[in-house]
């Protein structure tokens, strides 16, 4: 498969270059493409040396005898036939979750051999560092990896002009409207696509939704599997049923009732927290948005999910292989908001944007805000903590919509300005209110990624 250009190789890269370095835990789902990433940046070095420990677990029987880091180094070489040479070679350990010790001895890496480029890598990595009582913190970095977002998706179509483009534009300076009409496109196709790159690759190669639906397909089916490995800690089928759950919900205030089987609430809420852990999905939270930071007014009984691709969601709903010919012919014909609407991918695909742009160095959060007082139903998308001040974002489906929730929001918190985001051109309105004037930027939702970055909520 060919390798996509990702933005998180730019950080891999400063991570190679920095002299204080610490040896690097490269944290996401499964097959978000940290492996390939990591062997990208493994081309630069002068030697490579991989160690998959689900695909070769009799490797982890080198850090199981309390070794010093350089014998083990020693070993892995003569294993590998490749020589670790601190400053010259590129240590993986991938799926390291399943050598817990493995994961133990990354410190003593930091501490008696600094020089030396260590990755670890894993699918289920949280599961493990849950059960360690310490794993080196202060002596191990952290980065985070999602699935592609819509920037990488246009690099992987050679449409990096049009990259160049949309980060030019802005409210006061949109992209003329025959790009944005193409942008568009592109956009609506990558929401059935999705992220993941096995999926983007079979679209690059094949331009067909079918190859794309049997990756996405075979990703889903892998997740199922790894419900195998948590076994022993929880009922696989209610994973299933609580992942069904949160699909189903997506958008909307989630309800423990809602998940099929009966279970109580408990342990449906464990079930959510393994799924998170898994990196299958993500919490947005209520927050009171009086001020920075948002995380200081959450309230726990109000919170939504939404799942990691809009490419696996639209197949967890059932847009298979039958219904290719419906896709194609919506997209064609320019009224795929239909597509957008269905199970409030809109807003979910936001959501990601915001999350695949966010600092790779950092856990990333999301926030809503809804009138939790009796009667209401006001709700405003996502809320973010950008440039000192909290930026409210209401997302619409197509070009048209009324915005009550953020003016009321924005009259409420006594806010300036509030983001639009919708498949509009970049542009901006001015509001009257009895609090005086207020701006509201219009971002096409192709270029909100341009706020992840910034959000310090």
């Amino acid at each position: 498969m060919t390798y996509l250009r990702r933005k998180i190789d730019e950080d891999l890269l400063k991570w190679k270059e920095t002299k204080s370095r610490k040896p690097l835990l490269l944290r996401g789902a499964r097959q978000v493409g940290k492996s390939s990433s990591v062997r990208f940046l493994g081309q630069s070095f002068d030697n490579f040396v991989e160690v998959n420990f689900e695909a070769m677990p009799e490797a982890c029987k080198l850090f199981e005898m309390n070794l010093q880091v350089e014998e083990i180094c020693r070993r892995l070489g003569i294993l590998f036939n490749q020589p670790i040479i601190p400053g010259k070679t590129l240590l993986f350990l991938d799926e390291v979750q399943a050598c817990p010790n493995a994961i133990h001895c990354l410190w003593f890496f930091k501490e008696q051999m600094p020089e030396l480029h260590l990755i670890a890598a894993g699918s289920l990595l949280e599961f493990a560092i849950k059960q360690m009582p310490s794993y080196g913190v202060g002596r191990i970095t952290s980065m985070y990896m999602y699935p592609m977002d819509f920037e990488e998706f246009l690099w992987a179509e050679g449409k990096d002009s049009w990259t160049r483009a949309i980060k030019e534009a802005s409210p006061s300076a949109p992209l003329f409207e025959s790009l944005h009409a193409q942008v568009i496109n592109s956009y609506r196709i990558f929401l059935i696509v999705g992220g993941m790159p096995a999926s983007v690759n079979a679209w690059i190669e094949t331009g067909n939704f079918n190859e794309c639906i049997n990756e996405l397909t075979d990703i889903q089916e892998s997740y199922y599997d790894d419900f195998n490995k948590y076994a022993e800690k929880v009922d696989t089928v209610l994973l299933r049923n609580t992942l069904q759950g949160v699909i189903r919900q997506v958008g909307r205030k989630f309800m423990y009732s809602n998940v099929a089987g009966g279970y109580n609430e408990n342990d449906v809420r464990h079930a959510l927290t393994m799924l998170r852990d898994a990196g299958l999905i993500h919490i947005v939270e209520y927050t009171a948005a009086n001020g920075l930071p948002l995380g200081a007014e959450v309230n726990p009984k109000f919170f939504k999910y939404i799942y990691l691709d809009t490419g696996l969601l639209m197949r967890a709903m059932s847009f298979d292989q039958a219904g290719v010919s419906k896709l194609t012919e919506l997209i064609l014909t320019g009224s795929a908001e239909e597509i957008i609407n269905k199970g409030s991918v809109a807003e979910m695909a936001v959501g990601l944007e915001l999350l695949k742009n966010s600092e790779s160095r950092r856990r990333c959060f999301l926030y809503y805000w809804q009138n939790i007082a009796s009667g209401t139903s006001s709700e405003v998308d996502y809320i973010l903590g950008y440039q000192g001040n909290v930026l409210p974002v209401e997302v619409k489906a197509g070009t048209s919509g009324k915005m009550k929730s953020l003016r009321l929001f924005m009259q409420k918190k006594e806010l300036s300005v509030g983001l639009r985001c919708s498949l509009e051109n970049f542009g901006s309105l001015r509001i009257e209110t009895e609090k005086g004037e207020k701006e509201i930027l219009i971002i096409p939702a192709y270029a909100i990624g341009r706020y992840g970055t910034a959000n310090k909520g």
